[in-house]
């Protein structure tokens, strides 16, 4: 099973050492107008804390002569955020915080036209795990005690969008421990820790993030981490290795630039988010919402982008899409 691991494994130690030098010179490009700052996903998921919170420290240090606007485009599980910035009729003021639907969803829906190596590589802003959560009135405090409950059969768990991360990882658990779960698909993940936490729901996989405000009040418990190893926030939680499968799985949290985009503007760009990336404000989110670091050159962001493209068509064909 092509995971995100091996790749994460590699890199995480170099970028634990501290992102490079930033050169501090002056851009020869500047905004002159407002930042169109795509969101691919609904308003309270990860992908939307995470644009907010840039865009806050962003504006906290004054780095940007014009502001980064949010704006939530998560229709047709990230289609319509490609969509706007594969047309932009101005690339140099459109940028766009990515998941890995930035991967799964050109696979899924060619139609599109989509290519996501023609995207302008902005910043790696880090690595988003998954976590598979219950109700705290569900009675299951084990990853084994979940596996007997839902092999009982009418078993309903929600996640982002279909055949994006969530569902991926849903049907990870469905093909390697025999079961069937229904899967019903939101907007974003907000939504989907809205609804386990009010019952709707049995379980998700949301990321830390999407949960921590429930988790924190007792509403829901998490089980088993999808990560090389046990979360430094969640320390009592078991990993899916431990358990005996060699599967890890991350959300990209990246911001990307629209195809065309000049290379002065790229630069400027690389330079804000080095910056952001190199504040107090985002090392310190990074550890309260379980992020690992992951910092790329632009040419490393293309690699990787092209083989989370490759491991991703083998993880849709596993599951049959």
């Amino acid at each position: 099973m092509a995971t995100t691991s091996n790749f994460l494994t590699r890199l995480v130690g170099a970028a634990a050492l501290g992102v490079m030098a930033l050169t501090g010179s002056a851009q020869a490009w500047e905004p002159t107008k407002p930042v169109d700052f795509v969101i691919m996903a609904g308003a309270g998921g990860g992908a939307d804390q995470i644009a907010r919170f840039l865009q806050s420290v962003a504006e906290k240090h004054d780095f940007t002569n014009r502001p980064l606007v949010p704006n939530n485009k998560g229709g047709g599980s990230g289609a319509e955020a490609l969509i706007a910035l594969n047309t932009t009729s101005d690339p140099d003021h459109t940028i766009l915080v990515t998941l890995n639907s930035f991967f799964t969803t050109p696979l899924r829906q060619p139609n599109l036209g989509i290519d996501v190596m023609t995207f302008t590589p902005i910043e790696m802003m880090g690595v988003d795990p998954f976590v598979l959560w219950v109700h705290k009135d569900s009675g299951i405090t084990t990853f084994e005690q979940w596996l007997d409950v839902v092999k009982k059969g009418g078993y309903v768990m929600g996640g982002t969008g279909k055949g994006q991360e969530d569902s991926l990882v849903i049907t990870y658990l469905e093909q390697n421990f025999d079961l069937k779960i229904k899967y019903i698909p939101y907007k974003g993940g907000g939504a989907v820790a809205k609804d386990l936490a009010g019952g709707q729901i049995m379980a998700s996989v949301n990321n830390p993030a999407e949960a921590k405000g429930f988790y924190q009040s007792g509403d829901v418990v998490p089980l088993l981490a999808f990560s090389d190893e046990r979360l430094p926030a969640l320390p009592d939680v078991p990993t899916l290795k431990e358990k005996g499968k060699d599967f890890s799985y991350y959300n990209q949290r990246a911001v990307v630039g629209a195809p065309g985009m000049s290379a002065d503007a790229a630069a400027y760009y690389q330079d804000l988010f080095t910056k952001i990336y190199n504040t107090e404000e985002w090392q310190d989110y990074m550890k309260s919402e379980s992020l690992s670091p992951l910092w790329m050159t632009p040419d490393e962001q293309k690699a990787y982008w092209k083989l989370q493209i490759e491991n991703h068509k083998k993880l849709l064909a596993e599951m049959g899409e």
